[in-house]
């Protein structure tokens, strides 16, 4: 394979519950230590609430409540990765935030029924990267079209 028909693409990698992750580094916008959030009543238990991120009100929410993971309280390590999910910014909570990886797009395969800990529908596919195995979040399927709807509200 050529070198002009390899397709690269940047990502981010994270870790919840022992698996690493990747979301691409153009949906990002920061990486933030964990903050204070406010609840919002009336949200999802995955919702953690909202944070102002430099004057901006962004929603939270908890990937490991999102995917059904086991609690864990946040520790030094524990980092809220801010992206962006069609018209919506929102801050994801993470146990950690690694690196910044190369993924060439040929080894990417499509996701298994269920990866690790996750339901697949949340999975855009795996890649192999020597010794690691990533899992590429699909973010748009992250949030149903009424529970982004709810977010936006909360954020507003």
């Amino acid at each position: 394979m050529t070198e002009q028909s390899r397709s690269i693409k940047k990502v981010i990698v994270f870790q919840i519950n022992n698996e690493e992750y990747t979301v691409p580094v153009d949906q990002v916008g920061s990486i933030e230590r964990m903050m204070p959030i406010t609840r919002v009543p009336g949200t999802s238990a995955f919702v953690k609430g909202v944070l102002n991120l430099r004057g901006v009100v962004t929603p939270v929410i908890d990937l490991r409540e999102r995917f059904g993971l086991p609690f864990k309280e946040a520790d030094e390590r524990t980092r809220i990765i801010t992206v962006t999910v069609g018209e919506l910014n929102v801050g994801l909570i993470v146990d950690a935030a690694n690196d910044v990886l190369d993924l060439d797009e040929t080894d990417v395969e499509p996701p298994p029924e269920i990866v690790g800990t996750v339901e697949a529908e949340y999975i855009q596919g795996v890649a192999k990267q020597e010794h690691r195995l990533l899992i590429l979040l699909n973010l748009e399927k992250i949030l149903s079209e009424e529970e982004a709807k709810s977010l936006q509200k909360a954020g507003n």
